[in-house]
């Protein structure tokens, strides 16, 4: 058990990694007081990606190793890992550009503007890319289990808050949010932009020289069980206050909603985001290195290879958050994707083909049409 709670630990701290610090507003903004059902169907289509993630670590991974698998099969690995280092890119901008932001609204929502938090946010980078290059960025990984703690705690402090501001509105009466005016297929793409919340649970596949294969598929499932209990509570007991939020979308509006359950929560918050965000931002540099040097076949090593994921980081940074979310959304719609071919050219069962097929025509239109809310 202890085992599996440790190779838990790097998956969970992925898909927490900004998701509950945007997902209130983003569905808030798509669709209004029916968002503890989208965001249902958004965790049921990670849930199946998982099992075709699952599935690659059981029945893919040991006849790409042996050298066994078919050459479709090999080529579409290949093609997967370089579309997981552009993913990667993406996602350490989005985690940075998050951190700028709430810690810009933390301090004060004046200071909260485009060109400080691209500062902050190219700042951040490059000390990732600057330790990454001199010192390797193993000593910064250990944040990641401190991000974590930190995170969960501040998760069950919003319970608590955010569940006794819905006691007391009973008493007068809850306001339920309106429902946004978009079209069923706006509602769809913007839905389908935020599989970036729930996504992390991959890096179980990546964890081989730690873990053995059955360790690595309980730990993916059992992050998504658990990240996915925690965002239908946390939604849920989060509808009843979006109506604060009005029309308009801001990455770092949780600060407000923090503030409006209570005077105690928005610090805390902040602090979780900046962790939480620095860490994410290091793993997935490190994990996007890692990938590039392999993909490469070691002609990219993995100091230059940081360099290359940060500075794509930063030519990204400057665009606004939401985008960068959708962005990072269709990357990684794509490598999971690829990810689903590569286990349908590796299964003999027709029915699991058949889910494996219809798994990957919706990440394909995810990649193709997901859109920025907002």
């Amino acid at each position: 058990m202890r085992k599996l709670l440790a190779a838990t630990v790097t998956p969970l701290a992925s898909i927490f990694g900004s998701g509950f610090l945007v997902i209130v507003p983003i569905l808030s903004g798509a669709v209004g007081s029916y968002a503890l059902p989208a965001m249902a169907i958004v965790c049921v289509v990670a849930y199946g990606v998982g099992a075709v993630i699952r599935y690659n670590i059981a029945n893919a991974e040991p006849q790409l190793e042996k050298g066994t698998a078919p050459e479709i099969t090999r080529r579409l690995e290949q093609a997967s890992d370089l579309a997981l280092v552009g993913a990667y890119i993406i996602s350490v901008c989005l985690y940075i550009n998050i951190l700028a932001s709430f810690l810009l609204g933390g301090i004060d929502e004046r200071y909260d503007t485009p060109l400080n938090n691209h500062l902050i946010s190219v700042a951040f980078i490059v000390a990732i890319g600057a330790i990454g290059y001199f010192k390797g960025l193993a000593a910064l990984a250990k944040l990641e289990k401190l991000a974590l703690g930190v995170t969960l705690l501040i998760i069950v402090a919003l319970f608590v808050g955010f569940g006794l501001c819905d006691l007391r509105a009973l008493s007068s009466g809850i306001t339920w949010p309106d429902a946004p005016q978009h079209s069923w297929w706006e509602i769809v793409t913007i839905v389908g932009g935020t599989l970036i919340v729930v996504q992390g649970f991959e890096t179980s596949r990546y964890l081989e020289d730690l873990y053995d294969a059955p360790t690595r598929i309980a730990s993916c499932r059992l992050s998504q069980v658990i990240s996915t209990v925690v965002y239908l509570i946390f939604i849920a007991l989060a509808t009843p206050l979006m109506h604060f939020l009005g029309d308009t979308v801001k990455d770092n509006d949780l600060i407000l909603l923090a503030g409006k359950a209570s005077m105690l929560l928005p610090l805390p918050v902040v602090i979780a985001a900046v962790l939480s965000q620095f860490s994410a931002a290091v793993a997935d540099t490190f994990g996007g290195a890692g990938n590039a040097e392999e993909a490469t076949h070691g002609h990219v090593d993995l100091k230059h290879a940081t360099v290359l994921i940060c500075g794509g980081a930063i030519i990204l940074c400057f665009t606004p958050t939401l985008t960068i979310l959708a962005l990072a959304s269709r990357a990684f719609a794509f490598y999971y994707c690829l990810q689903c071919l590569v286990a349908t050219s590796v299964s003999k069962s027709l029915p699991q083909r058949a889910f494996f097929v219809a798994m990957a025509v919706v990440l394909a239109l995810i990649t193709l049409f997901a859109e920025p809310a907002g």
